[in-house]
């Protein structure tokens, strides 16, 4: 039997951590491809480091590249521009990571033809997915999004965050920043805060006095501005009466945060599945979503099986759902289709089985036409997490929509 009463911990980080810096780097690539090309194929990681951005992987593209690796007028330099933009735009201006003097390095180059020939349509064949793997989705009633709610106001604190910093109502912040929420559970349902945690990269002094023998700085002043400021975002996103006089509270606990982003740390695309998707509330196939074309079933069915869980608990036919998918490369059809309730469903997981694949194709191309998916809306999901976020009116976020709850519920 599941517990009821537990503590549970999700993290999330922002915008400017290394990883996803690298994340929106590689969405900004998938998005410029799509904008010249809806059937363009990208695959593509970036490395962040100090004052240096490296892509690397896989592409096709009308507009942009020929089979042969011969890229089209202009298209190197609208890359390198998309890089740019989006570093600019996050706001890194360091000494050590600067949108305008890092040194960036393409080594995309066209896809292989032995994948192509699997994924492809042709003649009589249907589109194959473009990998084997399994893919999960998950809802839950926790949080009017769907969603965990120790993930749900990690992400909150730290856009709250990135939103004042952008604004300049916390121009003390800096770019890089994670937060961590462990939340008290009693009888399956999350009642207060049990701790808080954000670390957060600041200007010069904001942080308690400190010398090294060589320098000196920091501010009793500056680091309790930082703090109370820290606190008010705390009391802003959770709610009212979660933080008690038992939450255990730490700001930025290492007491200094200055050397952050790519400079302190390097950036890997596709490291922070879990932050991505449900804060290890639900199991996790493994594949990374950014920089990768919606053909890649590695983002297109981890997209379509959150969408099915959130028509499950939106139609109210349970508290929780996990839904499982699993495919073969260059094979349309999936391999198995898997539904758990865990307890708390009113209609079987069998029956739920059979009925969901039902209601739209679970092919690639299936799911592409259904959610819309042959668009730049990709960037926009590299931070704050690709799950329990409004859908746009351009088809961002598509898979966010509860649009298939009344036909789920015709079909019961």
């Amino acid at each position: 039997m599941s517990r009821s009463n537990y503590l549970f911990t999700s993290e999330s980080v922002s915008e400017g951590h290394p990883d996803k810096v690298a994340d929106q780097i590689s969405d900004a690539v998938v998005d410029l491809f799509l904008s010249r090309d809806p059937q363009a194929r990208v695959a593509c990681e970036t490395l962040t480091t100090t004052n240096r951005v490296v892509l690397a992987g896989e592409v096709r593209g009308l507009k942009m590249i020929d089979k042969d690796g011969n890229w089209e007028p202009g298209a190197q330099e609208d890359i390198q521009r998309a890089v740019r933009e989006t570093v600019k735009r996050i706001g890194y201006e360091q000494e050590g990571f600067h949108w305008q003097n890092l040194t960036f390095e393409n080594y995309l180059h066209p896809q292989s033809a032995h994948i192509a020939q699997g994924v492809d349509e042709s003649g009589n064949k249907d589109e194959g997915a473009g990998d084997q793997g399994i893919m999960f989705g998950y809802a839950c009633d926790e949080t009017p999004s769907l969603m965990p709610a120790t993930l749900y106001y990690s992400h909150r604190i730290l856009e709250k965050m990135a939103a004042d910093r952008h604004s300049g109502a916390a121009a003390f912040l800096e770019p890089d920043a994670k937060s961590q929420v462990t939340l008290a559970f009693e009888n399956g349902v999350p009642v207060r805060a049990a701790a808080l945690v954000v670390s957060t990269q600041h200007q010069p002094d904001f942080c308690l006095p400190w010398n090294d023998g060589e320098k000196s700085g920091g501010s009793v002043e500056k680091h309790r501005q930082l703090s109370d400021y820290v606190m008010d975002v705390f009391n802003d996103t959770l709610p009212k009466g979660f933080i008690t006089a038992d939450t255990a509270i730490h700001i930025n606990p290492t007491g200094r945060f200055e050397i952050g982003g790519p400079d302190g740390d390097a950036g890997v695309t596709g490291r922070k599945i879990i932050v991505d998707t449900y804060g290890g509330a639900a199991p996790h196939g493994g594949g990374a979503f950014s920089g990768k074309d919606p053909t890649k079933v590695d983002r297109s069915a981890a997209y379509i099986c959150r969408y099915l869980a959130k028509q499950v608990v939106g139609a109210g036919l349970a508290k929780r759902c996990t839904i499982q998918i699993s495919y073969a490369i260059g094979v349309a059809e999936p391999l198995s289709f898997y539904v758990d309730t865990h307890g708390t469903g009113t209609i079987a997981d069998a029956r739920l089985e059979t009925i969901l694949p039902q209601l739209l194709r679970l092919t690639p191309k299936g799911i592409r036409t259904h959610l819309g998916l042959n668009k730049p809306i990709y960037q926009r999901s590299a931070a704050y997490g690709h799950f329990g976020r409004t859908p746009d009116a351009d088809g961002g976020f598509s898979w966010e929509k509860l649009d298939l709850v009344d036909k789920l519920k015709a079909s019961l």
